[in-house]
């Protein structure tokens, strides 16, 4: 499955992103995740890649389960970071023996590990990567995109500027940071174009999943938490689960409903391998003719 061809084929695309469980409680709990969530049918689901391969044998189980056990069509990823040619090699080349035809590359972050020693020759910048990839397979390529910009740019502009590296270097889409404000995303899209990029740009959604990690992932992300949706966060109590869930359900709702109607090619939801939250906004979105 080339995620290029689905965004060349039909509109809106739907994707969701999981990350490898991360022990056995999770992993008992993630066949029946995928499940809920294949059940909405979406065009394909991404798994990502611990930094600095620190989970990548995870990685490879995760897509190996979702391609053999479950047919899924899954596209993985591959972060970079402190990695060698040889190490980016043999990850990759385990991908092409499963079928995975879609790759998406990131820089990835820095390890925790304080032991952690990086290789020599690892790539300093993504699409430093991409072209050593494009160089040697035949795998369509994805990239991210950041439309508050990545909080290690110097400015939107030289972000946008390594975005262009990137889409010159070979990747083929890209799938963006989530943002709480849809304009964001509008500016950014404009900002590319006029930069000459010219590949689908695909708006990220993350619901609020709780109010500690709405705080924790802005601060990681840099995704601004907008004063509309800091309202709605104060009106609520962080230990009122379902009513945090479902204000967050509705907020997204809302978000997607506003992209669709703008008429992006795509909408990635990053599940944080959490079903309840994603499928219900896809049902709601269905019930009103957007998906």
């Amino acid at each position: 499955m080339r995620v290029t061809n689905l965004y060349e084929k039909k509109a809106p695309v739907v994707s969701m992103e999981f990350f490898p469980p991360r022990d056995e409680g999770a992993a008992a709990k993630f066949d029946g995740i995928v499940d809920k969530l294949a059940d909405r049918r979406p065009d394909y689901m991404s798994v990502t890649f611990g930094a600095g391969g620190s989970n990548r044998d995870g990685s490879y189980q995760t897509v190996k389960k979702l391609v053999e056990e479950k047919q899924l069509p899954t596209v993985a990823y591959i972060a970079g970071y402190g990695l060698g040619k040889d190490e980016i090699t043999e990850v990759l080349d385990n991908y092409k023996a499963l079928g995975v035809k879609t790759i998406f590359v990131i820089r990835g972050d820095q390890p925790k590990d304080e032991n952690f020693a990086a290789h020599p020759e690892s790539f300093s910048y993504a699409s430093d990567m991409i072209g050593f990839i494009k160089d040697r397979y035949d795998f369509t390529l994805g990239c991210a995109g950041y439309p508050e910009g990545h909080v290690e740019a110097d400015s939107l502009d030289k972000d946008i500027e390594a975005l262009k590296k990137k889409q010159d270097s070979g990747a083929a889409y890209v799938v963006c940071q989530y943002c709480y404000d849809n304009q964001f995303f509008f500016d950014f899209v404009e900002k590319c174009r006029a930069a000459g990029i010219t590949i689908p740009l695909i708006p990220g959604v993350m619901p609020v999943y709780t109010i500690k990690l709405t705080n924790i992932l802005s601060n990681v992300c840099g995704s601004t938490i907008t004063e509309e949706l800091q309202k709605r966060l104060d009106a609520v109590a962080d230990e009122d689960k379902e009513t945090v869930l479902q204000m967050g359900i509705d907020f997204a709702v809302e978000q997607c409903r506003g992209l669709l109607k703008a008429g992006v090619p795509g909408l990635h939801f990053y599940t944080m391998n959490r079903s309840k939250s994603t499928a219900a906004i896809i049902d709601r979105l269905k019930d009103e003719d957007l998906l």
